[in-house]
């Protein structure tokens, strides 16, 4: 199954989702796909693991990575660039909105409120049910009503990123797999895809998925690893 998407796109999730690491490979898997696509850098509030890091790899597939101005780069500041404001009047097929950890983070996508005003926005919320406070479904859903209200969007779909990052099985991955689609039946949204590390995909067995699955060539890691080269 093919990941589908088109129009503008606003990731979100709690902090440690993997909400990051899933907008920069998904940016890479649709380019590949032959769609156009841009990502704007969105997280004002984390200054680590954000989209601009991959910014190079996004830059070498053709992706063209939106971020604050390069003096405010490393800042740790509410600042939305005119550029991204401008992405948002003349959007690419898939645009892609990475906002920041939590509410706290999702506030940005409310400062957008007129430039979103008139456009259809998709915003999907990411869940790693091995993380702190999205272990339950009424954790999910309580973080899920706290970014609708300070975003002012609603969430319209879920992506599932069950992972313990190198400890990861792929009992993990069918585990976190059902946890998500009864979350999307409970909450009456859907399930658009799941993750699985690039190196688990060869032996997933995809009659145990119900939706599309992303590949993940992770990018943000520690200062003594090397990030995977992207798809290409």
């Amino acid at each position: 199954m093919d990941i589908d998407l088109e129009g503008i796109v606003a990731i979100v999730g709690n902090y440690g989702s993997g909400k990051t690491e899933v907008a920069i490979n998904l940016a890479a898997d649709r380019k590949a796909a032959g769609v156009g696509v841009r990502i704007a850098d969105l997280d004002l509030v984390n200054p680590y693991f954000r989209t601009r890091e991959a910014r190079r790899q996004l830059a070498e597939l053709g992706v063209e990575v939106v971020l604050p101005d390069a003096k405010y780069l490393q800042a740790d500041l509410p600042i939305v660039s005119r550029s991204i404001r401008g992405l948002l009047g003349q959007p690419a097929p898939l645009t892609l909105l990475d906002a920041g950890g939590d509410d706290v983070g999702a506030t940005v996508l409310a400062s957008l409120g007129d430039a979103l005003s008139d456009r259809s926005v998709q915003m999907f919320q990411v869940i790693n049910p091995f993380r702190p406070f999205t272990d339950t479904l009424a954790g999910c859903e309580k973080i899920r009503l706290e970014i609708e209200a300070a975003s002012r969007l609603a969430v319209t779909g879920f992506i599932g990123n069950a992972n313990l990052i190198e400890d990861t099985t792929l009992e993990d991955i069918y585990q976190g797999h059902d946890f998500v689609q009864a979350l999307s039946h409970e909450a009456g949204l859907p399930l658009i895809f799941v993750t699985v590390a690039a190196d688990l995909m060869p032996a997933i067995d995809a009659a145990r998925l119900t939706c599309p699955v992303l590949g993940l060539h992770r990018q943000l890691v520690p200062p003594w690893k090397r990030a995977a080269a992207l798809r290409r």
